[in-house]
Formats: structure tokens, C-alpha cells, sequence
């Protein structure tokens, strides 16, 4: 593993308690970093807090991250323990409902959205006015190969993550000049609880879809998006990339 130099950094990372949140947590300490894991599941929070513990300054909030309130909430908590917040990962979310999309009822399309993509934008709204005071920041969100090409029987999902991609964009656009990097990841089939929370047969058929042969570890996925949240991403903004061992065509 190469190690990115993320010394005197510190990073918020939604979804922090597991999967692609614990794995990039884990990349950022490992690199250097001080890191805030956001998450609503307060049990597996804490767990995720003690087992990181030992490998750099860990701080931990229990919130929902799409709640305004409580959003701020967090930012003020984190401000407390990491003054300077350098990174903001929006990678909570959680799995579509496999139905077609005119049997949706309007609840489970409103949570879906308000889980998956009211919050990047609530995340984003509290971080990059603290980011822009210091001319520096880097936003990575993490949406997924089904906001790219939409997935049949998963349309609540995909509108969610194609809304984080068009977000992304714009935000990207907006601070363009500002020192403050947003760029965008959109994994297909990474090993996580959320994988296996979709039937099997769909998964299959995610599988198939991917020439690589396999689902994606967790740490692949936290590779790129610490890079995305390095220095070294300098010139890259309002971009997207590509996390789907081949799957995707454009």
C-alpha cells in the first residue's frame, strides 16, 4: 500500500462505522490523517472508534446525516476535537428497494433520497464554508455506477446517486478557484454489508456485469478515494471516477 502524506489533516468520513467509510477511516489514519466518523448506528460506531483507536486520533458522532440539525450539530462536535477540517467524505448511504420504480411509495422515495443524497448536500453545506475560509479543502462523494447508467428495478437509488453525481459537478464548478477540491467516485459491487443487503440474484447480475470477474474489497474503494482526498489531487475537479472493475462504458 502507498502511503499518502496526510500529516496534520484531519477528515470527516460519513458512514465511517463500516465498509467503504471504515476502510478510507482506516486509509486516512494510516496515512497520517485525523479523522471524525459520522454515523447513525451508534453501537457500531463505537466499536469502529475503539478498533481504530490505536492507529491515529480517531473522534466519532452519532448522527443522522440527513438531518440539518443535526448535521451542524456534528460539524460544531468535530470542531471541537479537529479545529480544521481539510477533508469531508460523504459516503453514508444505504441500499435501494428493488422494485419498479411505480410501486414506490412516496415514504420509502423520500427516505431514500433524504439518506443518499440530502445528505452529501447537507454534509457539503456545513464543511465548505469552513474550507473556503482557509482557501483548501477536499470533498470526495461517493455515489455508484447506478447514478451513471440507472439500474432497472432500483430507481429511487439510482436518481439518488445520479443526484450526487450532478451535485458534485456543480459544486466542483463553484469552487473551481478556490483551493477547495470535489470530485466524485461511483463504485459497482464493492464486499460490504450493503452488498449483502440486496438479493442474491442481484447481485449476480451486478457481478456479471463486471469483466474484472469479482466484487471489489473495501480497500480498493478507500485507495482512490484517499487520493481524491490528497494533495496530489490538485487539477481534478467536478470529476467522476470510474470504481467498477470494468463495468462501465463511457
Amino acid at each position: 500500500m502507498n502511503r499518502l502524506d496526510f500529516s496534520g489533516r484531519a477528515a470527516i468520513v460519513t458512514g465511517g462505522a463500516k465498509g467503504i467509510g471504515y476502510a478510507t477511516a482506516a486509509r486516512l489514519l494510516d496515512s497520517g490523517a485525523g479523522v471524525s466518523l459520522w454515523d447513525a448506528d451508534q453501537g457500531r460506531l463505537a466499536d469502529a472508534a475503539e478498533s481504530l483507536a490505536g492507529t491515529g486520533a480517531v473522534h466519532s458522532v452519532t448522527v443522522d446525516v440527513g438531518d440539518a440539525d443535526a448535521v451542524a450539530a456534528a460539524m460544531a462536535a468535530t470542531l471541537d476535537t479537529f479545529p480544521v477540517i481539510d477533508v469531508m467524505v460523504c459516503n453514508a448511504g444505504i441500499a435501494g428497494i428493488i422494485k419498479s420504480a411505480w410501486d414506490y411509495t412516496v415514504a420509502e422515495w423520500e427516505h431514500l433520497l433524504r439518506v443518499d443524497l440530502t445528505s452529501v448536500f447537507l454534509c457539503c453545506r456545513a464543511v465548505v464554508p469552513h474550507m473556503l475560509a482557509r482557501q483548501y479543502g477536499r470533498i470526495v462523494t461517493v455515489s455508484s455506477i447506478a447514478g451513471m447508467e440507472g439500474a432497472a428495478n432500483n430507481a429511487a437509488y439510482s436518481a439518488a446517486k445520479a443526484g450526487i453525481v450532478g451535485f458534485t459537478k456543480a459544486l466542483g464548478k463553484e469552487l473551481a478557484k478556490t483551493g477547495v477540491i470535489v470530485n466524485c467516485a461511483t463504485p459497482s459491487g464493492i464486499e460490504t454489508e450493503l452488498l449483502q443487503q440486496i438479493a442474491p440474484r442481484y447481485r449476480d447480475d451486478v457481478l456479471a456485469r463486471m469483466p474484472i470477474g469479482r466484487f471489489g474489497r473495501p480497500d480498493e474503494a478507500a485507495a482512490l478515494i484517499a487520493w481524491l482526498a490528497s494533495e496530489d489531487c490538485s487539477f481534478s475537479t467536478g470529476a467522476v471516477f470510474d470504481l467498477s472493475g470494468g463495468r462501465a462504458v463511457y
